[in-house]
């Protein structure tokens, strides 16, 4: 006897004296609410809703995008039927079934709980891993997605008579299935003590005490058989009888008793579920290691409120590294040759009963690896097993031949051969390199390889973006919310993020939420903060989020309110950019949140937190203060403290960052619930820099966000305070205007061949043709192959069965993808398309050889270059002097147009494929008037959206003139801004909101002839109303306060002006106004020919509000582009700037004539403002800074003696005295005022949704309005009574 044997005695003896315990409960991988799981709805017979997964799932040879959970333990990957069809019945089912505990539960009236979810956690997937290694330990097997389902105290049902109670026992069970592009595994978990209960009598079984068997097991349903007959489908059956049931947790296969793995489905060729081979434990393998470490920031108290930072981590009690198992020699040394025929039997169908004795070879050892710095409390130092050379195992008899692979063992060998394996696993970028983003290269090290992106872009190399562009984010917000106690459940509600990654602006909406937690959800900025941070305008040596994190991690924030304590878990999972490159990102919401008065504000103040970097994890910790302002309670201030942290798959083989810290900077932050929406907003202005580094006075203005390039161009700093403008990757410009570039049109695609490219902005992607699907590399495009076997009698071939593969190519011309006068070949993975005899093209697009080659299009394809299979891309047509042809075709897209002699396109030349063609020889006929800026750039981007935008696409809206329209909008949504004449973004104007910016036109509109004179059409005597309305100001008679609408007239016709403040000087009975276009102040009087009179007419910007000071013959205005309040006489002399400083979008100015007080709002979105100081500039102070959105109008009410302000945001008409007491909401239900004025007992406003002039009464008692005849935009108003009031 060799030492080896006696080696192998003495181990094989140790295996039967062992006490070995199932998994514990706390062992089986996470679950619960707390982990975002969805839970099944109490019931005997109840079916989940259908769990649309974000990757297909391969069960046995089909792929399944579907799965349904099931109450009598099972899931399937198709709706269910009802019970009675299956429950009673033997195995194998008709349907698709995943059975861990296929039997008769009951889970009503509280008995139990199913809870159910799909991840992408790396912990669980890291941990999956591992357990398949356990099992498998020759498979490859990277895990991507995985789906877990737990059965958790569940019964069994009974029907509960007078002679006999409930019954108390309970089982708890739980299925892990991981999954990748190509394989997937199922773990089947039964802890101890979780099956107490076998099986459950049938419902019909009359009286008869009988019990069935839990079925366990994996079928794959009926098939389809010949053409209209069905068979049964292949299946595996784990248990057989009782004790077969009690075995599921008194034994596993992988090492550890209640573990049971399977293969049970791969993408290209599979015939049967694969249990793995390892029935006894020789030592419990060390699970994903949880490490503690003491943390003096932390007190008891904190660690009983949280417990747990990142949901898939487990058991964060272990204050010690396990210790690694000791490599063995003798074991590699048994492992290094295996006779084939000697390798373990195959088990029989009646599962855990009957399984082989243990494989020691299969446990790995452990190689723990310490951070490079300590980790916080609570956080997890996750160990990976080494990957040593194990014995896999072998089907009993079996051979498996690869018909790639260069084999010197023969087809039919007539003695054992002996194989070598080697499990050398390294990952390295000729293998793995698919994982990479197309955006990024590979690189190998030491340990494996990290993937890096590409110059202009940035990510953490899987993933990667072009710098500069801006980023989109979708979503769905699930849960449960608690509000004042009540419970709103949100149902996969819409989420969808902006970010201008240029100056770190992130705009988040969430929609259809429900008014009560609308409200109250307003201070959770944290839920966009996310968006912020991961999209932060980074400051010199700093990353943000995405830099680090790329598309896949999972955030987990413990919110907690004070001082009433409620506390809210948010949970937030990437998975991915989708095929628009846009981030995807799931949130769940559980807990419960202070109750806020509806029509409330929020308001919070700028902050900063400090963000914590680990191998794989990021934590922060703050508290923050919010101030709610509501009519019933006033300004209340409430605090609540944020811990998260944020977890995600980090490439541990390269250089590592030397980041430990970085401090986050949230320097505006706007909410806002919008009630008739039900939409409920939040926008953040957010940069990362390095901890407690003070922002220098002269920041660039690339690090403080107030540079003028594009919102898809990067800002480059340079010396001082230059920079410049460069348009971020797939955009081109001068990087103040970037233009999508369309790689598609231009060739500069990567897709290969048997691929089209599709655009997106800034990118585009590669789609495989009709018959072609994406290979392992996720790349290259292979013909779609069906997998069929042919199997040789076992008993012709020496006691083996032999199948071959037999690979049936796809005939793609049954799809009939060529031109309707061409001919289709198929060939194996392919095909050509050929034009008919009498015919020329490409095959896709053909035309008869009699039409003159000055209007064909595509034949140079089949003279000049071969078919362009590869990536379609536009080539263009040359004649024989190497000349552009007069007109130019996409030979895949079939667009055609005209081009001048350097090959540029002739403007309104284009027709799409099938329109008849312009000849290119005449002259093209001109439009009205010669196509502006931004008709030019509309058109060239409705041509890059194929002649059909999305609701999300942007395009430029011009108006009747060809000019940009004020107010520009991403498609119809509602982030929107304002522009200049030139299309450029006014700074400071965008918004996320449900109200569009008030944004005033900066071109005049077009001169229309005869024009009439412009002078004065006296009102009618006694009070009237003065309205300002783009080219004119109009008239509205007072019949005591009642508008007198057939009395309304146009006073002054200003053609070409647009007139927005104005005022009324009634001593001298003069109008005064201010003309945006013109850039003027003018006036004029109220008698029969008066003509207009220019007083200020330089250093105007953008004049706006405008007031007359009667007593002391002064006039006031605002320009909102330089932010200044001006002054001067009435007659334009000594003009003089009151202020320059602290002013953003200054609008409405009043002034209280009895007093000399001056009072103006700024619309400043971050910070809106009302103020007020004395017409010498003395005393300014801030009279409301708080409950205000958009307070476009102010007027003072000298009835009353307040001011009071019309707010397009809040929609609420209120009041305050000069004093700041006595504040006061009039109306609360306005629409979109712009301005007001007080007269009587009733205030006027302007209204731009209306269109119109709006009276309310001070009592609330009537209300009325006037639309006048020329609908367009009303501005300024003001009142003019027949003397001074």
């Amino acid at each position: 006897m060799t030492w080896d044997k006696i080696a192998l005695f003495f181990l094989q003896l140790s295996w039967t004296v062992q006490h070995v315990t199932a998994i514990h409960r706390h062992d089986i991988y996470p679950y619960g609410m707390f982990y975002g799981d969805v839970t099944l709805q109490e019931g005997d017979d109840e079916t989940s809703e259908v769990t649309t997964l974000t990757k297909p799932m391969y069960f046995y040879e089909t792929s399944f995008t579907n799965l349904y959970v099931a109450t009598n333990g099972i899931i399937s990957t198709q709706d269910l039927p009802m019970e009675k069809q299956y429950v009673d019945d033997g195995f194998p089912t008709d349907f698709p079934v995943i059975a861990p505990f296929l039997a008769d539960i009951d889970t009503s009236k509280g008995k139990g709980s199913i809870f159910y979810r799909q991840t992408e956690s790396p912990t669980v997937l890291k941990r999956a891993e591992a357990d398949v290694k356990r099992g498998f330990p020759d498979a490859t097997f990277t895990p991507t997605h995985a789906f877990i389902a737990t059965w958790e105290n569940v019964s069994a049902y009974e029907e509960v008579t007078r002679s006999s109670s409930p019954s108390s026992r309970i089982n708890t069970f739980q299925v892990v299935l991981a999954y990748n592009e190509k394989d997937t595994y199922a773990l089947f978990l039964y802890p101890e003590d979780g099956l107490q209960f076998f099986g459950t009598r049938p419902k019909e079984s009359y009286n008869v005490e009988i019990e069935l068997p839990a079925r366990v097991g994996f079928t794959r349903g009926e098939l389809s058989f010949l053409f209209f007959s069905r068979t049964e489908g292949p299946y595996y059956s784990v248990t057989s009888n009782e004790q077969s049931v009690k075995n599921l947790y008194q034994k596993g296969n992988i090492g550890e008793p209640g573990v049971w793995l399977f293969h049970i489905g791969n993408r290209y060729s599979f015939q049967n579920v694969i249990p793995a081979q390892h029935e006894t434990v020789l030592t419990k393998a060390p699970p994903v290691l949880d490490a503690v470490f003491p943390d003096e920031d932390y007190t008891e108290t904190d660690e009983e409120e949280y417990d747990r930072i990142d949901p898939d981590f487990q058991d964060p009690s272990t204050t010690e590294f396990l210790e690694p198992e000791q490599d063995s020699s003798l074991l590699e040394r048994l492992n290094q040759e295996v006779p084939l025929g000697q390798s373990p039997p195959q088990p029989s169908v009646s599962g855990p009963g009957a399984f082989p004795p243990p494989d020691p070879h299969n446990l790995p050892s452990e190689d723990v690896t310490r951070p490079q710095r300590p980790l916080p409390k609570h956080a997890i130092l996750q160990v990976y097993p080494n990957r040593v050379k194990d014995v896999p195992p072998h089907a009993s008899g079996g051979q498996v031949f690869s018909v790639e692979e260069k084999s010197n063992l023969s087809l039919f060998p007539l003695s054992p051969a002996v194989i070598h394996y080697s499990t050398d696993n390294k990952e390295t970028c000729e293998r793995f390199q698919q994982q990479c983003s197309q955006n990024a290269h590979c690189t190998d090290y030491s340990t494996g390889f990290c993937c890096h992106c590409s110059s202009g872009f940035y990510g953490n190399g899987r993933h990667c973006l072009p710098n500069g562009a801006p980023h989109r984010v979708n979503g769905k917000v699930r849960g449960t919310v608690l509000v004042g106690g009540t419970a709103v459940q949100l149902d996969r509600i819409n989420l969808h993020a902006y970010i201008v990654v240029g100056d770190g602006r992130a705009y988040t909406a969430i929609s259809e939420v429900p008014e009560p937690v609308g409200w109250a959800l307003m201070p959770m900025a944290p839920i966009g903060g996310l968006f912020g941070w991961l999209f932060a305008l980074e400051l010199p040596n700093s990353l943000n989020g995405f830099s680090i994190t790329g598309a896949e991690f999972t955030r987990h924030a413990d919110v907690t309110f004070y001082p009433g304590n409620q506390r809210l878990s948010i949970i937030q999972t990437a998975m991915g950019l989708d095929n628009q490159n846009y981030l995807n990102v799931d949130t769940h919401l559980q807990g419960s949140v202070p109750f806020i008065p509806p029509g409330a504000t929020v308001q919070i103040e700028p902050f900063k937190d400090t963000y914590h970097y680990y191998p794989s994890l990021i934590t922060s910790t703050s508290v923050r203060e919010f101030t709610v302002v509501s009519a019933e309670n006033g300004a209340e201030t409430h605090t609540f403290q944020v811990k998260q942290n944020i977890t995600y798959r980090d490439c541990n083989h390269g250089p590592r960052s030397e980041l430990e810290t970085q401090e986050l900077r949230m320097e505006r932050i706007f909410v806002m619930y919008v009630k008739e929406e039900r939409i409920l907003r939040y926008a953040i202005t957010n940069k990362i820099g390095p901890l407690g580094d003070p922002e220098p006075e002269d920041v660039n203005p690339c690090y403080s966000g107030n540079h003028d390039c594009d919102t898809t161009a990067q800002c480059v700093p340079a010396e001082g305070q230059l920079f410049l403008c460069q348009c971020a990757t797939g955009y081109r410009g001068d990087g103040r205007n970037c233009y999508d570039v369309d790689e598609c049109a231009e060739g500069l695609s990567s897709c290969g061949a048997h691929s089209y490219c599709m655009n997106l902005p800034g990118s585009h992607r590669c789609q495989c043709e009709s018959g072609f699907e994406f290979g392992f590399d996720g790349r290259t495009c292979q013909g779609k192959i069906h997998l069929h076997f042919l199997c040789l009698d076992s008993t012709q071939l020496y006691q083996t069965s032999l199948c071959f593969v037999v690979r049936a190519d796809v005939d793609e011309c049954r799809d009939q993808p060529c031109h309707t006068h061409a001919l289709c070949s198929n060939s194996p993975g392919s095909f050509q398309c050929q034009c008919r005899p009498g015919y020329h093209g490409d095959g896709f697009l053909c035309h008869p050889q009699n039409v003159p080659n000055s209007i064909i299009s595509g034949s140079f394809a089949l003279k000049v270059v071969p078919r362009l299979s590869v990536s379609r891309a536009f080539i263009p047509q040359c004649d024989e002097e190497g000349q552009y042809r007069p007109q130019q075709c996409h030979g895949s897209t079939g667009h055609c147009w005209c081009v001048d002699s350097r090959g540029q396109e002739r403007a309104g030349t284009r027709t799409p494929p099938g329109a008849p063609r312009i000849n290119c020889d005449e002259p093209v006929t001109p439009t009205q008037h010669p196509e502006t800026v931004c008709e030019r750039w509309r058109a060239s981007l409705l041509q890059q959206y194929g002649g059909q935008p999305e609701s999300h696409h942007y395009l430029p809206q011009c108006d009747s003139a060809g000019e940009f329209n004020p107010v520009q909008c991403y498609g119809d949504s509602s982030y929107c801004w304002c522009v200049d004449q030139n299309g450029r973004e006014v700074p400071g104007t965008r918004s996320h909101d449900a109200v569009k910016p008030a944004c005033i036109p900066t071109v005049a509109p077009p001169t229309m002839h005869p024009l009439p004179r412009p002078d004065v059409t006296p009102p009618p005597t006694g009070t009237s109303l003065l309205y300002a309305q783009g080219q004119q100001i109009g008239v509205l008679p007072l019949n005591g306060t009642q508008m007198d609408k057939q009395r309304s007239s146009v006073l002054l016709a200003l053609h070409g002006s647009i007139v927005v403040g104005i005022d009324y000087d009634c001593r001298e009975r003069k109008v005064y106004w201010s003309d945006l276009a013109g850039r003027t102040i003018s006036r004029a009087s109220l008698e029969p020919g008066s003509e207009p009179e220019i007083i200020i007419n330089t250093a105007l910007t953008s004049p706006e509000g405008l007031a007359i000071d009667a007593a002391r013959r002064r006039l006031f205005w605002v320009d909102s582009t330089s932010d200044k309040i001006e002054t001067a006489n009435l007659d334009g002399s000594d003009r003089r700037v009151l202020f320059d400083t602290d002013l953003v979008n200054p609008r409405a100015i009043v002034v209280d004539s009895r007093t000399g007080t001056l009072y103006w709002t700024d619309w400043n979105r971050e910070a809106p403002k009302i103020e007020s100081s004395s017409v010498d500039g003395q005393n300014r102070r801030v009279l409301v800074q708080d409950g205000i959105g958009l307070p476009n109008a102010l007027t003072y009410d000298s009835t009353t003696r307040q001011v009071c302000w019309a707010d397009a945001g809040t929609k609420r008409l209120e009041c305050i005295s000069p004093n700041g007491t006595g504040r006061r909401v009039v109306h609360s239900d306005l629409s979109y005022p712009f301005s007001m004025v007080a007269f009587a007992n009733h205030y006027y406003y302007t209204d731009w949704r209306r269109d119109g002039v709006i009276a309310l009464s001070r009592d609330k008692q009537s209300t009325d309005e006037h639309l006048p005849d020329q609908r367009s935009h009303l501005y300024g108003i003001t009142v003019a009574p027949p003397h001074c009031l």
